[in-house]
């Protein structure tokens, strides 16, 4: 089966409520978050072709995000409004040691999904099927269904693009690693952060961390560092990647950019480093205003900063 769209992701949308903290008085400014479509949107914003699935709340909140994704051109056509169901909710508060996230999303709609609903054909029909951790921390349903994305993806000859986003708040570490360690020996593209893989490795250097995944079974790891770059890691090749110097006023969703501008860049250049320059620039980009979704770059915004 020929692929239709570029990259398909898969996880729980969740509407933002973001601190903004530039006036006398601090306001949380309405938005749009959660990882994986914070992703699918800075992969379509660079030009790539995109869907989503998940389940929503039949609620005001969920019809937001049917908008946005028609806004953003992003494929929805197998995302489902559940009666009786809700949607998502975190906070976003700032302070002198950066962001802090304040959840409410348990029994949310997408934590309900199952692998029963995930439609069929439609893994098949993306190049590129991007989850994560978040994705699988959820609920134990929600776990099983992106294995089943996965084996479906493998089975079809697509590429598996996993994040590790590691949340101790939705579960334990040791199943947290047991889990994504499981995820990850399934992946293509593993895009891990530094933290994260710190705590889920046991290990501290950026090159025994690649190590460590490439051993597990992907291809290819980009191992974001903050305002130390990335690490691009293939079985031929490695290559440190600077970061782009901005004045950061917000990082959240970052890596999310990062994530959704690498895959949009490797689908056109099949160039993983190429992507990871182009990646780190958009993920600067996306930290100099608030929110997740608002500041993520188009893709001529990220070439003229690239340029100059």
């Amino acid at each position: 089966m020929t692929a239709k769209i570029d990259i398909l992701a898969i996880g729980e949308p969740m509407v933002e409520f973001n601190e903004d903290r530039s006036g006398p008085t601090p306001l949380y400014r309405p938005g749009h978050g959660g990882d994986t479509s914070n992703a699918i949107i800075a992969a379509a914003r660079q030009g790539a072709r995109t869907a989503y699935f998940t389940h929503l709340g039949d609620d005001a909140f969920g019809r937001q995000f049917l908008d946005l994704w028609d806004q953003e051109h992003v494929d929805r056509t197998h995302v489902k409004l559940a009666q009786g169901q809700r949607t998502g909710v975190y906070f976003v508060t700032h302070g002198p040691d950066g962001h802090e996230f304040s959840y409410y999303r348990a029994g949310s709609a997408a934590s309900l999904v199952t692998s029963q609903d995930l439609p069929k054909g439609l893994v098949e029909s993306a190049e590129i099927l991007h989850v994560s951790g978040i994705s699988q921390a959820i609920s134990v349903s929600a776990c099983d269904m992106v294995f089943e994305a996965m084996a479906r993806a493998e089975t079809a000859g697509r590429v598996i693009s996993y994040d590790t986003n590691l949340r101790l708040r939705l579960w334990q570490l040791e199943r947290a690693r047991a889990i994504i360690h499981a995820a990850a020996s399934k992946s293509t593209i593993l895009l891990p952060g530094l933290d994260d893989a710190r705590q889920l490795t046991g290990l501290e250097s950026a090159d025994a961390i690649c190590d460590f995944y490439l051993a597990l079974g992907p291809s290819l790891v980009a191992l974001t560092m903050g305002k130390d770059g990335t690490l691009v890691a293939t079985r031929e090749a490695r290559r440190h990647i600077p970061a782009r110097v901005v004045k950061a006023v917000d990082t959240t969703g970052a890596g999310d950019t990062f994530d959704g501008a690498f895959l949009a860049e490797w689908v056109k250049t099949r160039d993983a480093f190429a992507a990871a320059h182009f990646a780190n620039a958009a993920a600067a980009l996306s930290t100099q205003g608030y929110g997740a979704v608002a500041p993520i770059p188009r893709r001529a915004v990220v070439e003229s900063f690239m340029a100059n």
